[in-house]
């Protein structure tokens, strides 16, 4: 096997465009989770009413991308007013509920035969970042050391993703620092106790509800500017537990652990795919025992086996507190 190829295609993924996507949408589920401690099991979609924010801006009515990106912003303050308003004044559990099924009806809404002049409704839309790339101040060639290497449109989406990354980090840093930071951690902890001290609890959960759906959104409109395609069945619930799975490998209610459990997620998930594929292609996996149309569910089912272990061995992920996991739910 040629590991220095399996490396690269790791290394690449771990950085790649993608997961910064996943990164930014793990921060927003991190203060929706880790930090308030609102079961959201919908946070795709968020990802999903950000994607077509600006897909169908700009591909349907022919407006310009950055309005698209005001309109996906918009989409998801809408959509968490939506969720948040009949729920968070309920149980946690309900909230969870409403969301994982939010999420599907928006899916099946996306794709169904009625909405399709405005969705593309299975087909999907495509082509409309290219007023995105226009700005691309990189010029053509290809960067990057040994194996590792971007075209200068992969690495100007990598660039812009990873900041947007860098400043949702940043962000959130100095609001879990502020007294806002400090009530929504109280609420985690003790709703009762935070409201017996004058607290607005529903207020501040709603914020948190928006806070985080915007920086979901965020996270879908680099992932399908970087395709160019924005298609519904990529966005089903197993994208929103892949998100809780690199959150709690990375550590849920900490600041960086969303960006290293995204960067160590996609790098086991890419690491395994090459692995797989080179060991079918040269015979010491039987095709039989595997073929290559089943890796990609060998692959996760892997990375799941993994995160059954952490949990076993290292609940509070690899940067977190045990009882950052520790949530009122009643």
């Amino acid at each position: 096997m040629d590991f220095s190829v399996i490396l690269g295609d790791a290394l690449r993924g771990a950085i790649s465009s993608d997961a910064a996507a996943y990164a930014l949408m793990a921060i927003g589920l991190n203060i929706h989770f880790g930090y308030t401690g609102l079961l959201n099991f919908g946070q795709v979609g968020f990802m999903l009413v950000g994607a077509y924010g600006v897909a169908i801006t700009v591909t349907t009515f022919g407006g310009s991308l950055w309005l698209g990106v005001v309109v996906g912003v918009a989409c998801a303050v809408v959509l968490a007013l939506a969720l948040g308003i009949p729920t968070l004044r309920l149980r946690a559990d309900y909230l969870a509920i409403t969301t994982i099924a939010a999420g599907e009806i928006l899916r099946y809404v996306y794709r169904s035969g009625y909405t399709e002049p405005l969705t593309g409704g299975v087909f999907g839309l495509q082509g409309f970042a290219d007023e995105f790339y226009a700005i691309n101040p990189l010029p053509p060639g290809r960067y990057g050391i040994g194996r590792v290497v971007f075209s200068e449109r992969g690495l100007w989406i990598l660039l812009v993703g990873w900041g947007l990354v860098v400043l949702a980090t940043l962000v959130v840093y100095l609001l879990m620092q502020s007294p806002w930071g400090r009530v929504i951690r109280s609420i985690r902890e003790n709703e009762d106790v935070a409201r017996s001290l004058g607290k607005n609890v529903f207020g501040y959960k709603m914020q948190s509800l928006v806070l985080g759906g915007v920086l979901g959104a965020l996270g879908g409109m680099v992932f399908v500017i970087s395709t160019q395609s924005a298609h519904p069945d990529g966005y089903n619930p197993v994208v929103t537990f892949n998100l809780y799975a690199l959150l709690v490998l990375g550590g849920a209610g900490t600041v960086f652990g969303p960006v290293l459990g995204s960067v160590i997620f996609w790098f086991l998930s890419v690491f395994l795919d090459s692995f797989l594929r080179q060991a079918i292609e040269l015979g010491f996996v039987p095709a039989t025992i595997l073929a290559p149309a089943e890796v990609g569910a060998v692959r996760f089912a892997l990375v799941g086996l993994g995160l059954m272990l952490l949990m076993a061995y290292r609940p509070a992920g690899i940067l977190g507190d045990r009882r950052e996991l520790a949530l009122d739910v009643r």
